[in-house]
């Protein structure tokens, strides 16, 4: 009868669990060999083999005292005995009528005796067995001993098979890894080659490895010729030393890397360049790499120069009209002494428009004011400068900052200026005694001003009109501001609160 008649198992199943094996890895094995050498001694037989039994093939992956050819599984001792919980023992084959009739028993090689051990997965599924076979019959069959010896050295076999299972695991795992490493690998190269911007990475160290090929065509260098630290020699001698302190900054602390330098293109021209990078972290937030790109901004930098040059030009020429427009005034005044009263007053709000002019106009590194540009604090002390003592305690401003820009900065001018030259002819700054307090207060969206005179003259009663001088606080707060004016005339002096939305100081 064929030999793995009356077992059903699924045969696609168990080809899967056998190729996890990769068995011919494995064929004439020297330390298989070494266990069907000692199976033969063990139990008196010339011809030991490991078999694994496929669908379709036999294979014997080692052989002892046998050079025949592989034999099908129909005819198979080893698909019986693979199936089995025990060894199986076969004293003489012409006494078995499972195998009396088999192809290898009346013919080549003659099996006579047979003893074999199943070979089994983890999971139970036969995968073949470990046999001694002899063309003379063993009526004595296997004694205890040999059966332990076969048992222990058909683990043995399975240990190795495992090891070459698992060995293919990693190899397939490996394998994997490494397809899809150089898969994203030649994404990147693709992605960053088609770029606009030099690109490179380094080490986490800041050893750098790679760049794409718009940076070899940028700077004209052969490929590797930049790695590791020449990258610095690319740059004009003057932002060497300044990229370099930043870089080393950025990898000591792992902050985002910024810097514009003027890097040498092929012909020899250096050209303005703006330099970035960001590390990659892993899970633990270790810095496994950088990522930077150089991107050429030479144009942009002169088109910046430029506007720049223009700019102080005309902040230049305004500020000659603010002295025009004076020296007109004064003249005007001279040649009409009635008007003098009104012209000094219009020649005081020029100069405060010349003043905020001033502070918030582009400078150069030589004249940019020791107060930040964009500080309303700033402003006002600017604007108070004229008002103040010595000591500088006549009008003190507390409270929060305020970002400001040129558009807010001529109605503020003019607002604060109303209000003092107001305090020096009628309130606080008429005697020595008198102080104002200018508290600045952000809430929600709204900034509140308060001016708060004190130390002046008692106020017996409010004014009963409002002069051009209020008009003109009323045009710069509300109209140009969009906020609220209210005044409180206290008998302490005059308390003036300004509400005006945040939005109206600065356009960021």
């Amino acid at each position: 009868m064929p030999a793995a008649q009356g077992w059903r198992i699924d045969e696609a199943a168990r080809a899967q669990v056998l190729a996890a094996y990769e068995v011919e890895s494995l064929r004439d094995d020297q330390e298989l060999g070494r266990l069907t050498d000692f199976a033969a001694a063990l139990c008196g037989a010339p011809v030991a083999l490991i078999n694994v039994v496929a669908q379709h093939r036999q294979h014997f992956l080692v052989r002892t005292g046998y050079h025949g050819p592989e034999t099908p599984p129909e005819t198979s001792f080893c698909s019986v005995s693979m199936h089995g919980s025990a060894p199986m023992v076969v004293p003489d084959a012409m006494c078995d009528p499972r195998f009396a009739d088999n192809p290898q028993v009346l013919g080549a090689p003659f099996i006579r005796f047979y003893a074999g051990v199943p070979l089994k997965s983890d999971d139970g599924v036969p995968l073949g067995s470990l046999c001694v076979i002899d063309s003379e019959p063993h009526p004595e069959g296997l004694s205890a001993l040999q059966l332990q010896g076969m048992t222990t050295l058909a683990g043995q076999v399975m240990a190795r098979l495992r090891d070459s299972r698992d060995a293919a695991a990693w190899r397939a795992t490996d394998n994997a890894n490494h397809r899809a490493l150089t898969e994203s690998h030649n994404r990147f190269r693709v992605l960053a080659d088609s770029m606009p911007q030099m690109v490179w990475s380094t080490l986490p160290d800041g050893y750098h490895d790679y760049y794409n090929a718009r940076w070899y065509e940028f700077t004209g260098m052969t490929e590797g010729s930049t790695d590791g630290a020449e990258w610095n020699g690319m740059f004009h001698p003057d932002d060497q030393e300044g990229a370099q302190e930043l870089w080393q900054h950025s990898l000591a602390t792992g902050e985002p890397y910024q810097i514009e330098y003027r890097l040498r293109r092929r012909d020899g021209v250096y050209r303005w360049t703006l330099g970035r990078a960001l590390p990659l972290r892993d899970e633990t937030g270790a810095i496994v790499r950088w990522f930077g790109t150089c991107t050429d901004i030479d144009e942009a930098k002169q088109a910046s120069d430029e506007r720049e040059i223009i700019a102080h030009e005309l902040s230049h020429r305004i500020k000659n009209i603010f002295a025009v427009i004076s020296g007109l005034i004064s003249f005007a005044a001279r040649a009409n002494p009635a008007f003098r009263s009104i012209a000094d007053d219009l020649r005081e709000r020029v100069t405060a428009l010349g003043r905020a002019h001033d502070f918030v106009r582009p400078h150069s590194a030589h004249s940019r004011p020791e107060a930040d540009q964009r500080s309303l604090r700033g402003l006002l002390d600017q604007l108070f400068s004229p008002y103040q003592s010595s000591d500088g305690a006549r009008i003190v401003v507390t409270g929060e900052d305020v970002s400001i820009d040129d558009r807010s900065a001529t109605p503020l001018a003019l607002l604060f200026h109303e209000l003092a030259t107001n305090a020096t002819k009628y309130g606080a700054l008429t005697n020595d005694t008198g102080r104002i307090a200018v508290q600045i207060a952000a809430e929600s969206d709204t900034i509140i001003l308060r001016w708060i005179e004190t130390g002046g003259p008692a106020i017996a009663t409010p004014p009963a009109s409002t002069g051009f001088g209020s008009q003109l606080i009323e045009l710069s707060a509300v109209r140009q501001l969009g906020g609220k004016v209210t005044r409180d005339w206290q008998p302490g002096g005059l308390a003036v609160t300004m509400q005006i939305p945040a939005l109206a100081f600065s356009r960021n």
